[in-house]
Order: structure tokens, then sequence, then C-alpha cells
């Protein structure tokens, strides 16, 4: 399992490339994403440390993969002999759940909504503390949910307004009532 450091803004694969390997990321963030053909992109995945990313139903990639900030990752050659299945399926069928949760943010939830359903994901994935960081940009949210970067940008000023959020930093966010974060989600 090689690791291979990825600078901010690295591709890790690209549509049409081999997709004989899947990664883990170590620390760092990647976002995977898809460009339309009016020039747009279509973020459709964040991972974080410790999750896997890069599975292909064939032997090519279908979207980009990057590297959000500097990143690590371990590259796993899948072996047409080895019986990876107790260990794949389960990180597939987690990925397969993280993407059609995504598709029902995207599909049924207003701006607020979806940007409270991010705010709530990215907690849980970091291990449910109130403090965490957010690695990407106000752009890459907008482009994860949908949404215009000023549409995410006054959701957030809105969300601090209201108390329900603040931003310690630039991407560091603390989450002040959950349960009204959690209503916004319903």
């Amino acid at each position: 399992m090689p690791a291979s450091f990825h600078p901010a803004g690295c591709e890790i694969f690209s549509p049409g490339s081999d997709a004989s390997c899947f990664y883990v990321v170590k620390f760092g963030c990647v976002r995977v994403y898809r460009l339309l053909a009016d020039g747009r992109r279509q973020i459709s995945a964040f991972h974080l440390p410790g999750e896997v990313f890069g599975f292909e139903a064939d032997s090519r990639h279908h979207f980009f993969a990057e590297a959000v900030g500097a990143t690590s990752t371990l590259s796993m050659r899948v072996s047409a002999t080895a019986d990876l299945s107790a260990t794949l399926l389960p990180l597939a069928l987690r990925g397969l759940v993280r993407a059609q949760e995504h598709l029902l943010v995207l599909g049924r939830q207003n701006a607020p909504e979806r940007v409270a359903a991010f705010l709530l994901d990215m907690f849980e994935r970091q291990g449910g503390l109130e403090r965490f960081e957010l690695p990407m940009s106000r752009t890459d949210i907008a482009d994860y949910l949908g949404l215009s970067l000023e549409t995410v940008s006054r959701v957030f000023t809105r969300l601090r307004g209201q108390g329900i959020m603040r931003l310690v930093s630039l991407r560091t966010v603390e989450i002040v009532k959950m349960q009204a974060l959690l209503v916004m989600c319903e």
C-alpha cells in the first residue's frame, strides 16, 4: 500500500484513467466531481480521513478526484484473484448510502436545509464534536449542494445571525444550537 502526498488541487485520477486501485484518505480531504457540458462543476462527494474512494463498476474512472488541501492517500490495488468482498462490500455500501442521502438533499431540500444537512454530515463524519473543520471552500460547498456561492454565504450568515452556528475561523465551525440545525433538516 504505497502512500502518496497530494498538494492542494492535485489530481488523483480523472475520467478514463485506470481504475485498478481504490484509495484511503490518510489526512486531508478529497473532492470527487464531474465537469458538466456547460463547464460547471458538480461535486458528488468529499472524502475525509479514514474514508475510501475510487470504486468503479468497470476498469476506468468516470469522475475526477482531486486533493482539496494537502492530502495523503494510500492506494490499494485490486487483484482479480483476491477475494476482498468481506472488506470492500461494507465500504462500498457505506459510500452508496452517503450518495443516496446526498441525492435526497439535492432533490428535496431548499438552500437552508441543504446547508444544514451538509453541516450535520460534516459534524458526524468528524467525530461528532461541536467544533469541526470544513476543509473545503465555500465554492466547493456550493458545487456540492447545487447552490451558488452567494446563496451558501447568505445561509451561513443567517445561521450565524440566528445563533445556530459560529465561525471560529474561516474554516472552523462550532454548532451552538444542534436541535435547531436538526429541525432544519426534517
